[in-house]
């Protein structure tokens, strides 16, 4: 398995510690999160067999939290270990 590099973007703020805790008991302790202006992202190193699957099951361990993403940021690096 590789490890893979992406950043969830949520649709709304992580504003509590309570927040942080539930997204990493839902999965999410390979992600460092952090609130900048408002928009909290998890920067992710996940291992995993591709890049689509990394990103699949960290959305969904988001979203089992009880949180929205809004987006995914890939590094243009990141992209070449897709496969």
């Amino acid at each position: 398995m590789t490890e893979h590099e992406f950043t969830i973007i949520l649709d709304q703020p992580e504003e509590s510690e309570d927040d942080a805790n539930r997204l990493y008991e839902a999965g999410c302790g390979d992600g460092s999160i952090s609130t900048s202006g408002g928009v909290t992202r998890i920067d992710f190193h996940r291992r995993a067999a591709n890049l689509e699957s990394a990103i699949r099951s960290a959305v969904s361990n988001v979203q089992s939290a009880g949180f929205s993403v809004a987006h995914v940021l890939i590094e243009p690096e990141s992209l070449g270990q897709a496969s």
